[in-house]
């Protein structure tokens, strides 16, 4: 379906309901600048650490498309576990991963209060910057603690310029990305409106800093188009 969630009058904060999860794809290809390429770098440099029967997780797996994905490029057997705190995109992803044949764990929860015991992979598209700055910290850092040797942590997020003329270059250029996905400057604006104090995005500095903090070894970009950054950690 096509994401129209904005052309009205917003009445809310933006949340992840059943009008947003009915569109949800459509949004992110809209409004994700090359999120496709996002995805295909995440799954190809994850198959590189992946073993038959090793367990991975998608914290905010919204309609399990990365879980789906990676299914079809990686090692057999994986244990593919989806966590999401909206039952309304769990809906969707449970009718998507059975019409494609694949077996995943979903996990209707807050993503603090689940165990993320013996994973190899944790995958985060887009979701650490919908949590407040100190619980995001003690997620990444329960997160490293619960990987084992050698794993990894793929996350993207949207990020800020800590310079105020780069910052508003970011924006502007955003602006224009939407404007070409058939957004019009009403929507674009009302989504703004909803996302105010929602989302809360760190300097591409900062997320690495944030996961150096927590004890990874390494921290680097895998990719960035102005203000969205796909991020890799490796724990040894």
């Amino acid at each position: 379906m096509t994401d129209k969630v904005f052309e009205k009058s917003i009445s809310k904060q933006f949340e992840f309901d059943e009008e947003v999860a009915s569109v949800f794809d459509d949004m992110l290809n809209r409004s994700v600048p090359f999120y496709k390429e996002m995805q295909r770098l995440t799954i190809n440099f994850a198959v590189n650490f992946l073993e038959e029967k090793d367990k991975i997780y998608d914290l905010g797996c919204s309609t399990a498309s990365t879980l789906i994905e990676l299914s079809k490029h990686s090692a057999p057997n994986l244990e593919l576990i989806g966590v999401d705190n909206s039952e309304a995109m769990l809906n969707r992803a449970r009718k998507k991963s059975k019409a494609f044949g694949v077996d995943i764990k979903f996990i209707n929860d807050d993503l603090h209060n689940v165990s993320y015991d013996n994973a190899k992979l944790v995958i985060s598209n887009y979701t650490l910057q919908f949590i407040r700055p100190l619980q995001r910290e003690k997620l990444v850092k329960k997160i490293y603690n619960n990987l084992r040797k050698e794993g990894i942590f793929i996350f993207s997020e949207k990020v800020i310029s800590s310079n105020k003329t780069l910052d508003k270059q970011y924006i502007d250029e955003y602006y224009e990305f939407k404007k070409t996905q058939g957004y019009s400057e009403f929507e674009i604006a009302q989504k703004r409106e909803a996302l105010e104090n929602v989302l809360i995005p760190y300097t591409e500095e900062e997320n690495k800093k944030m996961i150096l903090d927590a004890g990874f070894d390494h921290c680097e970009t895998l990719f960035k188009w102005v203000n969205f950054a796909t991020f890799i950690a490796i724990k040894k």
